[in-house]
């Protein structure tokens, strides 16, 4: 995890003595994840997402962001004599590559890169005869790799995005689990 913030770190330091175009700023939003997982029906849950993010770049930009998030499942079988559900709170490190369209007021953007997500804590939930049905179903892993791609639009110094996030590995290998959500954000350009 470290390297990845001095890396993130390092680039934006070479970026702003290069004087290339940057911006940083704070953002909020929601998310709807899903822990899709086999042999039981699962919804989605709503969780939150905050943090900051930096932009690297004129019509082609890099977009590293640390933001602190919580996701999640709700699991029932097929007859709902078993249920569950289980929440994570979660420190997200996407790096996007993204392109820009437009003025520099008003632009349209379109974005995509890898995620990594270390899980911070975990909450779980399941009814009293679960665990004796699906055992080892809540040993999750601690971390995971992932994919976002989405568009976005900048107003002044406002910024929204809409992205998909996809999970390139399980989070619980037993039973094929992997996570996957959208997310709404909306942020501020302090820079």
């Amino acid at each position: 995890m470290k390297k990845y913030l001095l890396s993130a770190v390092l680039l934006i330091s070479i970026c702003i003595s290069a004087k290339a175009q940057f911006s940083l700023g704070v953002k909020g939003g929601v998310d709807f994840s899903k822990i899709n997982t086999n042999n039981l029906n699962s919804s989605s849950t709503a969780g939150y997402q905050v943090g900051a993010f930096a932009r690297i770049g004129g019509g082609l930009y890099l977009q590293p962001e640390l933001y602190l998030s919580s996701s999640g499942g709700q699991f029932n079988s097929s007859n709902n004599v078993y249920s569950g559900n289980v929440h994570f709170t979660n420190l997200n490190v996407p790096l996007l590559l993204g392109k820009r369209f437009g003025a520099k007021n008003l632009n349209f953007r379109i974005m995509a890169g890898p995620v990594y997500t270390s899980v911070l804590s975990q909450n779980e939930s399941f009814s009293q005869n679960f665990n004796a049905a699906y055992t080892d179903f809540g040993k999750y892993k601690n971390s995971t790799l992932g994919y976002q791609a989405g568009a976005g639009v900048d107003i002044g110094s406002i910024t929204a995005d809409l992205r998909y996030e996809g999970g390139l590995t399980n989070i619980n290998e037993n039973y094929g689990q992997r996570q996957n959500l959208w997310a709404l954000s909306v942020g501020f350009k302090i820079l």
